[in-house]
């Protein structure tokens, strides 16, 4: 296909995905991707290959993350499943014109909001989830009517093989593709010129992202981590606390961006929890969770390093055994805990669970706003004025009080972070809207000039006052309580 675009940069013909982007370029400015039916087709192959590769995703999910199956189905599948079909359900309502209200100057006009795909978008996903933290967004990217190129992680190895290898069989090779490889075809990917980024990851690569993206003036979507905190109150049930903590703290083997990073409690609710947790993970995994079907592993060895390093901080109240040959880290609590110490300094993602102490709720509303914002924040409470003090008085990307991660599954509501933990929202219509320009648009009749003529020289007070009348929003109360 000859490319219908020309890098400025005299490097792009040496850049080994200049061609690619330029291919996909060249098929989007034919309209190709616009149409609904071609959206639904395409939405409705990628549904395709989730119910008939099943088999395929969930064994390649154990391969790169010794990934239990119902923890695959439930998270790769059955919830990217649930995108999918909410798109499909409101397509045609996402991609509808929305008409807006108007002034008495454009009374006979029209005006109203226009749903543009932005073009030619990326999507770079993360090792820990490669199936739910990619289609998701493709699903908001190919509803908006973009071309699209995605890039899994390289780590998740046999996850990424399969999507490179079975995805493009799907969907148009026309409008997607998939790149592989580290950390050295990533940037040069970046090189390149998009019309919207997506980045799921960590920190570190997502300012790197953040970089290559300004020098085109690329609009982007940063899904990054960081350290949720997890308030735990005198006044709950605390083994309920504790069974739904290490679930979600311990699936996928603690490998989850907004898992309770921390539980932040007093000395005696941390006494009293305790025991709850021992008691949840023995009923999960057994005496030994290394023997159990349901627990996974690390990633790979770096990993799995990294994470063993932080059993050094604190002490360890339950667990903590390793065994690097397997890449193996037991489900972990760790008490006396200092906020100096790397476990409270950096984001843990593995099975790896601090209680850090506090003297009560307000402090631990000051400790966790002392930090940079994080992705989830969570409080476990039976009193509703506490979950309500945590909600008001803390800030993060997403909320849930007595439970973790459950906020996720919705749909209807947004995922994103704030601050260090990223920006832009996706899920749902959410990921619609973050790869659509909201294109806004007045087409104006083409007579009545006499109504035009008030803004025209020569100008006069009464011109403008006529032309203020048929411009200005006024308050609907303005009344003012004292």
């Amino acid at each position: 296909m000859e490319s219908a675009h020309k890098e400025d940069d005299s490097s792009s013909s040496s850049n080994p995905f200049a061609a690619l982007v330029d291919c996909l370029r060249a098929k989007w400015l034919t309209g190709k991707t616009r149409p609904m039916e071609y959206r639904r087709t395409q939405l409705e192959a990628l549904g395709r290959f989730l119910e008939e590769k099943k088999s395929e995703i969930l064994q390649a999910l154990n391969a790169d993350l010794r990934k239990p199956a119902f923890e695959g189905e439930l998270a790769d599948i059955s919830l990217v499943m649930n995108e999918v079909n909410t798109a499909l359900n409101n397509l045609e309502y996402w991609m509808a014109d929305e008409h807006v209200n108007k002034n008495l100057a454009t009374t006979f006009d029209s005006a109203f909001i226009r749903k543009d795909p932005y073009g030619v978008v990326l999507i770079i996903s993360p090792f820990n989830y490669p199936f739910y933290l990619t289609l998701p967004p493709l699903v908001g990217a190919i509803a908006a009517g973009n071309c699209v190129i995605v890039k899994p992680s390289e780590l998740s190895r046999c996850s990424a093989k399969l999507m490179a290898e079975v995805l493009p069989t799907y969907l148009d090779p026309d409008t997607f593709a998939v790149v592989t490889g580290g950390h050295e075809p990533t940037a040069r990917l970046l090189e390149n010129k998009f019309d919207y980024i997506f980045y799921t990851g960590n920190n570190t690569f997502g300012k790197m992202v953040m970089t290559a993206a300004a020098k085109h003036l690329t609009p982007l979507t940063l899904e990054l981590g960081g350290k949720s905190p997890c308030y735990v109150d005198s006044c709950c049930d605390f083994q309920n606390a504790a069974n739904r903590i290490a679930w979600t703290k311990f699936c996928n083997a603690g490998q989850t961006c907004n898992a309770p990073d921390y539980v932040i409690c007093t000395a005696d609710t941390r006494e009293r929890l305790i025991p709850c947790l021992r008691q949840a993970i023995r009923c999960f995994y057994g005496c030994n969770p290394q023997e159990s079907p349901d627990y996974g592993r690390i990633i790979n060895d770096e990993h799995f390093r990294r994470v063993r390093a932080l059993l050094d901080c604190g002490q360890v109240a339950i667990g903590g055994e390793t065994d690097e040959s397997d890449r193996y880290i037991a489900p972990t609590v760790l008490v006396n805990v200092k906020e100096g110490e790397p476990i409270m300094q950096q984001e843990i993602l593995g099975p790896v669970l601090p209680i850090f102490t506090v003297a009560g709720l307000d402090e631990a509303i000051k400790y966790i706003n002392s930090k940079d914002r994080p992705l989830a924040a969570y409080a476990f409470s039976c009193h509703r004025k506490v979950m309500n003090r945590v909600l008001a008085c803390t800030s993060s990307g997403g909320f849930c009080g007595n439970d973790c991660l459950m906020h996720s599954f919705l749909v209807s509501l947004p995922h994103g972070g704030i601050g260090c933990s990223g920006f832009g929202k996706y899920h749902g219509k959410f990921s619609f809207d973050t790869f659509t320009h909201q294109r806004g648009c007045l087409i104006r009749c083409m007579g009545l000039e006499v109504l035009n003529s008030v803004r025209y020289p020569p100008y006069t007070e009464k011109k403008l006052q006529m032309l203020k009348f048929g411009t200005d929003v006024r308050r609907w109360n303005p009344c003012t309580l004292l």
